[in-house]
C-alpha cells in the first residue's frame, strides 16, 4: 500500500501542536487588514491573534482570500515526488472557492503524475468542525485505511460533523450579508444572539436565537445533546473568537453532561474570524445529522 499524506488549509483552525501530532500539511489562506496581506499558518507567524482582534474591535476591516490553483499544485507537488500520494480535505465549498481549486490542482498533476493518487474532498466544513473531520481521519488513516478508504470514509462522515456557534456582535455578520442591518441594530439592542450552523451545502443558516450571552453558550450544548452520538461524545472541538473564559465554561457544561473527556481549544481564525468577529464561540462534534 502506498503511503499517503493527509493535507488541508488554515481555515480548519488547527493549532500548530495539533499540526505536528496529526502530521498532516496545512496550506495558509491570506487575509488583508490595514492594508496589508498576511497569510494564516497554524502557528500565526505573521500575526498575533489576540492583536488580530483587538484590531476588529478598534473597528477594522478584515477581507480574505482563498488558496488559487498555482498555490496548491506548488504545495502538493514536492509531495508527489517523493512517490506519496495525497488526500486534501479542503474548507466548505458554501463558503469559498479554495475546494474548487483544489480540484483543478489534482486534475493538472495526475496529468503530470499519472502513477499517482490525488483525490480532494469538499468537507462542507468549517473552522474547528474542518479541524475535527482532519483529526478523525489521521484516525483512521492511522489503523492502515487505504487513501480510498479514508476518503470514502470523510465522506460518508462529513454531514455528521455537527457546527453549532454564537456570536456576540452581530454587526460582523451583518456586514458578510448573513442578517439584515435592521436585525443587527435590534438585536444589538435587545443582547438577542443568534445560534447558527452549517448546514448540508457547507454554509452559514441562522436556527435560533437566545437572549444574552450566557443563554447563547447554553444553548448550543443543548443542541448538542439533541444529536450528538456516542462516538461522538469522546471527542469535541471548541473555537473561539478571542473569548477563551466562555470556551472554557462551555467545555465544563460538555464534560458535565455528557462525560467528554477529549476536548481540544483553539482560536477561530482570521479566515473565518474575519466574518464573525470577536466573541464567536463554535462548538464541533459528530452527530446523527446536522
Amino acid at each position: 500500500m502506498s503511503e499517503f499524506v493527509l493535507m488541508t488549509d488554515s481555515s480548519a483552525d488547527l493549532s500548530q501542536e495539533m499540526v505536528q501530532e496529526l502530521g498532516v500539511t496545512v496550506l495558509p489562506l491570506s487575509f488583508t487588514i490595514q492594508g496589508k496581506v498576511y497569510r494564516n499558518y497554524p502557528d500565526n507567524r505573521e500575526m498575533d491573534l489576540p492583536l488580530f482582534y483587538d484590531m476588529l474591535r478598534a473597528g477594522e476591516l478584515a477581507t480574505t482570500s482563498a488558496v488559487n490553483v498555482a498555490e496548491y499544485t506548488q504545495a502538493v507537488e514536492p509531495i508527489l515526488q517523493e512517490k506519496k500520494d495525497v488526500l486534501i480535505l479542503a474548507f466548505s465549498s458554501g463558503l469559498s472557492s479554495t475546494y474548487q481549486a483544489s480540484v483543478l490542482a489534482a486534475e493538472e498533476l495526475r496529468e503530470k503524475y499519472p502513477d499517482r493518487k490525488i483525490y480532494t474532498v469538499d468537507t462542507l466544513c468549517a473552522s474547528l468542525g474542518q479541524g475535527l473531520l482532519v483529526y478523525l481521519a489521521v484516525q483512521e488513516q492511522r489503523k492502515g485505511r487505504s487513501i480510498e478508504e479514508v476518503r470514502d470514509w470523510a465522506e460518508s462522515t462529513k454531514l455528521h460533523l455537527c457546527h453549532q456557534f454564537t456570536v456576540d456582535d452581530l454587526h460582523f455578520l451583518k456586514r458578510g450579508g448573513r442578517i439584515s442591518a435592521t436585525t443587527a441594530v435590534v438585536g444589538s439592542m435587545l443582547q438577542i444572539k443568534p445560534v447558527l450552523h452549517v448546514d448540508n451545502e457547507g454554509r452559514l443558516i441562522n436556527i435560533g436565537k437566545a437572549r444574552g450571552r450566557q443563554a447563547s453558550l447554553k444553548a448550543l450544548v443543548d443542541k448538542m445533546e439533541k444529536t450528538v452520538t456516542e462516538e461522538g461524545k469522546k471527542t469535541v472541538f471548541i473555537s473561539h473568537g478571542d473569548c477563551r473564559k466562555d470556551a472554557v465554561a462551555v467545555a465544563d457544561m460538555v464534560r458535565e453532561r455528557f462525560g467528554t473527556q477529549d476536548i481540544r481549544i483553539n482560536y477561530v481564525g482570521p479566515v473565518i474570524g474575519a466574518h464573525s468577529g470577536p466573541g464567536t464561540l463554535a462548538l464541533f462534534y459528530l452527530g446523527t445529522e446536522r
